[in-house]
């Protein structure tokens, strides 16, 4: 699986460095320098590991966290000049997952990136969520040991509710994320695809919350 991290960022050596030294590990990278294009962009796509600034054009940087965490839980690591307790405390009230203080350096950058990707399961060869277990590399799908047949939009779609379960992923989000900005469908080709994954799973942890979208719900 190909890990997706979003560089939110508006001095331009700063970003290109980070981007650089990330991509020389082996990670799929964008970037930005403004809040707003930003969140564009984390609409656009399914990204693992979000790496923000706070000083922004547009949108600052915790408005843009409050955003993204309506939608997805994946980690966010700060990157600022902003060496205050209020800052950092804001962003910690924001759930942002780590602050780390310019200057910094790269390798301790990449090495706080890869254990917030730990954390989250990304660099896992499997996601677990109660008894289901979706492994990445190979699109193989359990629930309680027995294997259910997935096409691979069922397969992205249950990883992608797997990945932020108990939140609530919207219709236009799994449009965006799955098929991208550019298709032509609308949000009856979720509710099919949902209808199919519902059919296969022997418990319904799928839950439809009206006119949001969908949330993955796990016995506890």
């Amino acid at each position: 699986m190909d890990i997706q991290i979003l560089v939110v960022e508006d001095d331009e050596h700063i970003c290109n460095t980070v981007k650089t030294f990330l991509q020389n590990e082996g990670y799929q990278v964008d970037v930005s320098s403004d809040g707003d294009q930003a969140l564009e962009l984390f609409y656009d796509k399914n990204y693992h590991l979000v790496i923000l600034d706070i000083l922004l054009p547009g949108m600052c940087g915790l408005d843009l966290l409050k955003e993204l965490r309506k939608i997805s839980s994946a980690p966010v690591l700060m990157i600022t000049a902003l060496t205050d307790d209020a800052s950092q405390l804001a962003a910690f009230n924001q759930e942002a997952d780590d602050y780390v203080i310019k200057p910094f350096s790269m390798q301790i950058l990449i090495k706080r990136a890869e254990a917030l990707l730990r954390r989250s399961g990304t660099l896992q060869k499997e996601i677990r969520a109660g008894s289901l277990i979706l492994y990445t590399e190979s699109y193989k799908t359990l629930y309680d040991g027995q294997e259910i047949s997935l096409t691979l939009r069922e397969f992205e779609i249950l990883l992608l509710l797997a990945q932020n379960k108990g939140k609530v992923i919207s219709h236009e989000s799994l449009l965006t994320k799955i098929w991208g900005y550019e298709f032509d469908g609308d949000e009856s080709t979720v509710h099919t695809h949902i209808k199919n994954l519902r059919s296969k799973l022997p418990v319904n942890m799928i839950k439809t919350v009206r006119g949001i979208g969908y949330r993955l719900e796990v016995e506890t």
